[in-house]
């Protein structure tokens, strides 16, 4: 009887190490392509002592260098952004990071304000399988799925990418156990210049209200930061082209919003030009995204604001912490004077 018990449990233990095997061999590794997956794990390698965290989609994690805010102010900061991410996701991201840490400041762009549904599960994915597991991983996932999508998917992956096999190659091998750090803090360098200008302009809405749940999320938030004594700061990244318009309709409400919740609002779109934002070469997209000299550019004046009117004072007198991130500076310029993007 003993032999079968000890039979059974051996069985059980080679069985739940193989399917573990095989989940981490067939998972996505995003480090050639699609690097903006690897974004939400790398957060757990990272000391937990930031000034700023910003929440939010690529328009931060493209658009915000940490490094910047480092070497000009003295302040330390992380983007726990992802590819698409909506707004719920960035409530339980966020709260999930707060129990990790309680930065003076979170910085939430408000791009994604106007989607009020799950939108697709490649950037669902791109968010919520590098989140470790919790009951905030759980919540993110119910709130996430679209229709086709299953829960049992999320908790055991081996499901949804068992079918991979056929296209695993030599890069899940070098990644079977360990990723590379692709990004700088979670901002994730674009080097390349293509510069363009918006030509046409966008077809205007039938209705313009921002959805319920999205703004649900906003003021969760928003609670959160209070309960936790944070600064919470709203900004939308400035962009010069038709497909992310942000219609002034939109802005009207969120200036609204701050204004009712005694909160800062910084539209950046229409500053660009004081920012010193150059389209012809301050995009890697033809307007969509700003490369690394427009994201300086933009962290630069950002700093500014954190400064004066958020009162974050420089830490560089710390000899420690100065220390880390002048290895940080110097694997960010690194990769920007190799001119390297994704």
């Amino acid at each position: 009887m003993k032999k079968k018990i000890v039979f059974c449990i051996c069985l059980l233990l080679v069985t739940t190490l193989l399917l573990a095997f095989l989940q981490a061999l067939t998972m996505p590794k995003y480090m050639s392509s699609a690097k903006e997956g690897a974004l939400i794990a790398e957060y757990y390698r990272e000391t937990p002592d930031h000034d700023v965290l910003f929440v939010g989609d690529c328009e931060v994690y493209e658009g915000i260098t940490p490094p910047t805010l480092w070497e000009e102010y003295g302040i330390t900061s992380y983007i726990r952004g992802s590819a698409q991410q909506l707004t719920w996701q960035s409530y339980y991201l966020l709260e999930e990071t707060l129990k990790y840490e309680t930065p003076k400041v979170v910085v939430f762009n408000v791009l994604a304000l106007k989607y009020g549904e799950p939108q697709d599960e490649a950037y669902n994915r791109m968010t919520l399988d590098g989140m470790k597991l919790s009951a905030t991983k759980l919540r993110a996932i119910k709130a996430s799925m679209t229709e086709e999508e299953s829960f049992a998917s999320y908790l055991f992956p081996l499901l949804r990418f068992h079918s991979r096999w056929k296209e695993l190659g030599q890069e899940d091998l070098t990644y079977l156990f360990h990723r590379d750090t692709v990004s700088h803090n979670g901002y994730l360098m674009q080097t390349e210049v293509r510069g363009g200008k918006a030509e046409i302009l966008p077809s205007p809405l039938a209705d313009y209200t921002l959805p319920a749940a999205s703004m649900e999320y906003l003021d969760k938030m928003r609670e959160l930061c209070a309960e936790k004594g944070i600064a919470f700061v709203l900004m939308k990244a400035p962009t010069n082209d038709w497909k992310y318009h942000w219609f002034d309709e939109w802005d009207a409400q969120i200036v609204a919003y701050a204004a009712e919740h005694g909160l800062r609002y910084y539209n950046f779109i229409p500053l660009a030009d004081e920012i010193g934002i150059d389209w012809s070469t301050d995009t890697y997209d033809a307007g969509v995204h700003l490369n690394v000299f427009g994201a300086e550019k933009l962290t630069s004046y950002l700093g500014e604001i954190l400064v004066e009117e958020c009162g974050l004072e420089s830490r560089k007198t710390d000899a420690a912490l100065s220390e880390i991130w002048q290895k940080k500076l110097d694997a960010y310029y690194a990769e920007r004077n190799e001119g390297k993007d994704y």
